[in-house]
This record gives structure tokens, C-alpha cells and sequence, in this order.
């Protein structure tokens, strides 16, 4: 029996509302599918590490469904919140930390990808989508968390990445904040109020070195990453509030970067996204 405190993240409430404008996804293709090519392309983890100061954060990986449940509860215990999930092999990697400002936390593992009903329902019940993952088999891993600064939320899952649908949502001031990959397919989570001033892609083939390094020089900052067996994407923003130290690092590695996370935290550099994909030639 599950514990009552997360009894609600279980729960598949089958309500549809849109309180205070919250708006839904839609499903659909922009771009044609892309020829599945012959041999296995490289895939390895991408982190991410931004500058902060000294807190504490914990990480796990390899962690299979039924034992997710332990590790955010030990981590609630101890003041975590999940900042950043991924997945690979089908199993789930997630970072907590106390730097996250999130008063409340909610999550759902789920078939679908992505679980509309349990996020229309949370978004009734003033959560936010703050971390997402999706795995090759299709399934979901949703982090809904209050104490965010978000107003309104959108997301769209689709089978290309969808520049189109983006672009129409910068206009309408929702900046991305969150997103995932499930196989072949992407789960894009926009939101207002997100304390960003401007935002650019980065999707390419192959890691996007140069263009990263152009972004940081004109003041952008990694905010999500997802990738797929195919492409890796980068979302760069421009924070509203200018971070007291900039220093940003970025990590490839064909196993999870345990060794160089706990190197990162000796200099007061914390993981701030990771995920699994394409990431070399």
C-alpha cells in the first residue's frame, strides 16, 4: 500500500477543464518523418551544469518504476525536490536538490505519452509541469510541482520537433520550459511567466558545439535538452534576472556522469538538465 501522501499521484482522474485559461496539447506532425537510417547511431548522456551556490543535490539512475517511489520520498524527507528526470534503457535517471523553490510536488508514470487527463487535472489543482521524461517504450514520467512562477502552461507532443508550434507560442509570450523525447516522438511544455527574455533552438544532428558556445557569449543559458536516437535539441534562454556567476558546462559521456557530477559539485556546479540521446557522429 502506497503511502497517503502519494496516493494522488496515482490517481487517473478522468476531469477536463481549462480554470484560468490553461491550454492543452495537440497531437500532430509538422515535418515529414525522417528515413530511419541503417546501423545504430551514438547515443550517450548530456548534462548539463550551471553555477549556483552551495546546496545540496542527490542524483539516481537505472532506477526502474516500482522504485521511484522510495527515492522522491526520501528525497521530500530530506528537503529535495526533482529538478531534472531522463530516461534510458527504459529506466529513469532523476536530480533532486533544495535549490528548486517548489513548495509541492506531484508525479505519474504513465503508458501514455503524454498522460492529458492527470496533467488537465493537476493544472486544476495549481501544479505545473516542471520535468518531464518519456522512454523508448513509449511510457511517461511527469513532475508537476506548486511554488513555480508560472502563470498559464501549454504543451504538444509530436513526431518531429515542432519549430512551427513553438515560434506561434513565443508570440503569445510562453517561453519553453520543459521536454522530452519517447522513441522517435517530443513533448514540448511552454510557459508564461517564466522569467526568461528570449529564447532560441538548437536542434541539430550532431552535438552543436559552436553554436552553444556563440549562444553563451551573447548571454543565453542552456534551460532543456531532450534528444532522440536521431537529434539532440538545446533550448537556450536569456534569464530576466542575470545569474551572479554565468558559468555553464556541458558534458558528454557514454555512461551516467556520476564521478564527474560529484567533480562538478566541488567547484559549486550542479546538474541542471541531462538527457539521452543523439550526441556524436
Amino acid at each position: 500500500m502506497l503511502p497517503n501522501t502519494l496516493l494522488d499521484c496515482y490517481q487517473l482522474i478522468y476531469q477536463v477543464g481549462q480554470k484560468r485559461g490553461r491550454l492543452i496539447a495537440e497531437e500532430d506532425d509538422e515535418q515529414p518523418k525522417k528515413k530511419i537510417r541503417m546501423g545504430m547511431p551514438a547515443t550517450q548522456w548530456i548534462s548539463v551544469y550551471s553555477a549556483r551556490r552551495p546546496m545540496k543535490q542527490r542524483y539516481h539512475y537505472n532506477v526502474a518504476d516500482d522504485r521511484l517511489v522510495q527515492h522522491i520520498l526520501k528525497g521530500n524527507e530530506d528537503g529535495l525536490f526533482i529538478s531534472s528526470v531522463s530516461s534510458s534503457a527504459n529506466l529513469w535517471a532523476l536530480i533532486m536538490d533544495a535549490g528548486t523553490g517548489f513548495t509541492a510536488q506531484v508525479y505519474e508514470i504513465s503508458q501514455h505519452f503524454l498522460h492529458k487527463e492527470w496533467i488537465l487535472e493537476q493544472w486544476e489543482r495549481n501544479y505545473y509541469i516542471t520535468a518531464l521524461a518519456g522512454a523508448n517504450s513509449g511510457s511517461s514520467l511527469v513532475i508537476m510541482s506548486r511554488g513555480t512562477t508560472y502563470a498559464q502552461q501549454s504543451y504538444k507532443v509530436s513526431d518531429a520537433f515542432p519549430f512551427k508550434w513553438i515560434n506561434k507560442k513565443w508570440k503569445e509570450g510562453f517561453y519553453v520550459t520543459s521536454m522530452a523525447t519517447a522513441g522517435s516522438r517530443w513533448a514540448v511544455v511552454m510557459s508564461r511567466n517564466a522569467g526568461f527574455s528570449d529564447q532560441v533552438v538548437e536542434l541539430d544532428f550532431l552535438y552543436p558545439s559552436e553554436g552553444i558556445h556563440q549562444r553563451w557569449d551573447n548571454g543565453y543559458r542552456i534551460t532543456a535538452t531532450a534528444a532522440t536516437l536521431d537529434q539532440a535539441a538545446f533550448i537556450l534562454s536569456i534569464p530576466r534576472r542575470k545569474p551572479n556567476d554565468e558559468t555553464q558546462e556541458t558534458l558528454r559521456t557514454s555512461a551516467f556522469p556520476s564521478q564527474h557530477v560529484k567533480e562538478k559539485w566541488s567547484k559549486n556546479l550542479y546538474l541542471a538538465s541531462i538527457c539521452y540521446g543523439r550526441a556524436a557522429s
